[in-house]
């Protein structure tokens, strides 16, 4: 029995996928990104009704500026459409529109708002259900003032200095000290309240500070070998991010690890000194996530193939020109991927060995699967291709797939 039968159809397994999970995307055929998330709130809305919010964005997903508002309108429940920008390649209508160039945009209810701030506090102004702003009128002015002091405090400015650029002696240590001391004014902050957030509730404050201290969790582990999550000296920042992990919308808008740590690579020229964080073990086991990345793959199939085909260097392998193979070859490999993120949980892996000296497959073949597995895991990208969770169980599929079979 030839090994291409030996893992389900594409059509079997984006039946089993959407069995296990609700994860829906939008495809768009011919643009970036191929796909979109569906917003949450979206079925509230009556047929053929517009949303009252549009929201320009990123086409990455990285902007931790458009992730704020996009975390806001996922708590508030607000039904939102997108249009997504290539910061790259700024459109002259949306240069024309926006004042600054930048994004976030949005229009809310036609009337349009720019910086993430004044997003924000414009939503929160017009939807008043749930609000992220409490509704005592003293905490709700501190709540104001800690909003302001999120953008104004020397914060990001330090934090990312301090990640980004290469200290040398004394400089390196004042630059620690300097960002430590920011990290002391936020556990001090925190404690003011007894609820593990900025105030009583979750609010604004939590939202504009939720994107960056994720890349610094990820980032400054592996580029400046200090350590956010877990570090004693900021107790209150740690039961902070247990907090959000407890929140639905935070899990459909962050990045995880991998993505932050190689966006800061590629968009920064900044180099690793340590070790990769390892993937959440917990996350890559859930069901749901395995299957949003599998329902994802087979859903997405042909433009993860051809991305592969036209992007991984598969195209060295073909004979005479002739990628018909390859690409057999590239969706065999993609088909036991998103086969063995629904059924391999402890399974055996689908097919036996695929290759290593030992083994009766064709070497090419073989060869094209372990080039398709070592680019995808570091192609894909949260929250752009998949949630973080399911780009976490995508990548402990590849690991496994790459460490088992080959």
């Amino acid at each position: 029995m030839s090994i291409q039968n030996t893992v389900s159809t594409w059509e079997e397994v984006l039946e089993t996928a959407r069995n296990h999970t609700s994860a829906r995307r939008v495809k768009r055929t011919g643009q970036s990104p191929s796909t979109a998330p569906i917003p949450s709130s979206l079925q509230k809305l009556p047929p053929n009704t517009e949303p009252p919010v549009l929201l320009y964005r990123d086409t990455n997903s990285w902007c931790p500026f458009c992730e704020r508002v996009w975390f806001a309108l996922e708590e508030k429940e607000i039904p939102f459409a997108t249009e997504f920008i290539d910061l790259s390649n700024k459109p002259k209508w949306y240069t024309d529109l926006v004042p600054t160039t930048l994004v976030p945009a949005a229009k809310i209810e036609g009337k349009l708002v720019y910086e993430s701030k004044d997003i924000l506090l414009a939503l929160e102004e017009r939807f008043l259900s749930p609000a992220l702003l409490p509704e005592n009128s003293e905490e709700n002015a501190v709540a104001r003032q800690l909003v302001e002091d999120a953008e104004t405090n020397g914060f990001r400015e330090i934090a990312y200095k301090f990640l980004r650029e290469t200290p040398v002696n004394a400089d390196e240590l004042a630059l620690q000290t300097a960002f430590e001391a920011k990290l002391d004014e936020l556990e001090q902050a925190l404690a003011k309240y007894p609820s593990p957030y900025f105030v009583s509730t979750f609010s604004l404050v939590d939202i504009l500070y939720s994107p960056h201290l994720d890349r610094l969790a990820a980032n400054l582990p592996v580029y400046r070998g200090y350590h956010l999550k877990g570090n004693p000296r900021f107790p209150r920042i740690n039961a902070w991010f247990d907090a959000l992990n407890q929140r639905p919308a935070y899990h459909r808008v962050k990045s995880d690890n991998i993505t932050n740590n190689l966006l800061l690579r590629r968009r920064w020229g900044v180099e690793p000194i340590g070790n990769p964080l390892p993937l959440d073990v917990e996350d890559s086991e859930k069901i749901q996530y395995r299957a949003e990345a599998a329902e994802r793959l087979s859903d997405n199939r042909e433009v993860a193939i051809a991305d592969v085909i036209k992007n991984s260097g598969v195209q060295a392998l073909a004979a005479d020109s002739d990628y018909t193979t390859v690409k057999d070859a590239v969706d065999f490999h993609l088909r036991q991927l998103a086969d063995y993120l629904i059924h391999g949980n402890g399974a055996t892996l689908p097919g036996g060995r695929t290759g290593g000296k030992n083994s009766s497959v064709d070497p090419i073949f073989a060869a094209v699967g372990a080039i398709t597995f070592a680019y995808l895991r570091n192609r894909i990208c949260a929250p752009r291709d998949m949630s973080a969770g399911a780009a976490t169980a995508f990548r402990a599929a590849i690991d496994k797939l790459l460490t088992s079979v080959y």
